[in-house]
């Protein structure tokens, strides 16, 4: 009769014998729970990688796909918050509280106002930017994650794509930089759409804005195709404020205190007019004595304006100032210019033996005295 303890130990062992052939058998590699299911439930293996393939293959692409959908709708959701906050514009205390409460905001309706309008499109462009790029690196790594999840390797295509970018980077670096430049305009807010620019070689008005280039129309209607990465300052005439800056001049003989005077009383009229509300947006200012030219005293006047306006509000300041001048009496001085005429100082005996010698005779004189 054979002992209990040795007939456990015999049974313990070939339960454990056909444990690990079981195990040792069995098509699954190590995360797949449907294939490893269905052998434990068939003890088929064909069965049990047919249905890794069929159920859970799909499933895990299928599940790759609907995360980076849900990735990119979050971040799309985020840049559309940060789009709308940007729409508002990073413009000064003063000047918001112009907009908002003031003489300007009673004029305007923000939502009608061109820097307002000028401000969402920049924010549109920028936010169309940053989506292409969430939507690229979304598509990027899912699309990495689904040829891993098929159980090919993808070193050799991330050591790849390395070898591209770096070829692609040294053969066309100017393009490379044009691109980069444009990125970074947008996101600085340098300039826009409608904005009057400085960009050194060319001036005018922004009519087009994209990554490589930018298109400006200058006063004579010349259009300018301007690569980014060739800029190298940007002078903004019409970001968040402008300034009408006028050099008045003046005779010498004029009472300086008075004219200040009414060229405030002009701005100060200007700056009341219903007309202006809004276009002149904080109270005018005379800085007083410029230069002191010449032929002349120069006075400076200023006001600080919406944007593009300030040519505008020149052109009438000048107006302005032309008609009160000729009312007060004010002498505006002309371009002088002082002409010495001087005396024939040769020594007389020179103009003497000058006139003395005869005239040089002509052919037909010649012609006579034969």
């Amino acid at each position: 009769m054979p002992h209990p303890l040795t007939t456990t130990t015999i049974a313990a062992a070939e339960s454990s014998g056909s444990a690990v052939t079981s195990a040792a058998s069995s098509p699954c590699e190590d995360g797949e729970n449907i294939c490893d299911w269905v052998f434990e439930q068939t003890s088929n293996s064909g069965l049990a990688d047919a249905a890794d393939w069929v159920v859970g293959k799909p499933s895990a692409l299928v599940g790759l796909i609907l995360i980076g959908l849900v990735v990119r709708w979050v971040l799309h959701r985020l840049i559309d918050r940060v789009i709308k906050r940007a729409e508002v514009g990073m413009l000064p205390n003063r000047v918001s509280r112009a907009i908002t409460g003031g003489k300007m905001g009673a004029a305007l309706n923000l939502r009608e106002d061109p820097a307002y309008t000028r401000r969402v499109q920049r924010a549109a462009t920028m936010g169309t930017l940053l989506k292409s790029i969430v939507t690229g690196v979304v598509i990027t790594v899912v699309a990495l994650m689904f040829i891993a999840e098929l159980g090919y390797d993808i070193a050799p295509l991330i050591a790849s794509a390395g070898i591209i970018g770096v070829a692609i980077g040294f053969g066309s670096q100017a393009l490379v930089k044009d691109f980069l430049s444009g990125i970074f305009m947008i996101f600085e807010d340098q300039y826009g759409v409608g904005d009057e620019v400085d960009l050194g070689e060319a001036s005018g008005t922004v009519e087009a804005v994209s990554l490589r280039v930018t298109r400006l129309r200058d006063v004579n209607g010349t259009v300018w195709y301007v690569r980014n990465g060739e800029i190298l300052r940007v002078g903004n005439m019409s970001q968040n404020w402008a300034r009408t800056v006028l050099d008045v001049r003046v005779a010498y003989g004029e009472d300086l205190a008075r004219v200040q005077r009414v060229l405030a009383d002009i701005a100060h009229d200007l700056w009341e007019d219903e007309d202006f509300r809004g276009r002149v947006i904080e109270e005018p200012s005379v800085w007083g004595v410029q230069e002191l030219a010449p032929d002349s005293v120069v006075v400076r006047v200023a006001l600080k304006t919406a944007p593009l306006e300030q040519w505008a509000v020149a052109r009438e300041m000048r107006q302005r100032i032309k008609a009160r001048f000729d009312l007060e009496g004010f002498e505006v001085p002309f371009a002088q210019q002082v002409v010495w005429m001087r005396d024939d100082e040769r020594p007389d005996r020179q103009r003497s033996a000058e006139d003395q010698q005869p005239a040089a005779s002509g052919p037909a004189q010649a012609e006579g005295d034969l």
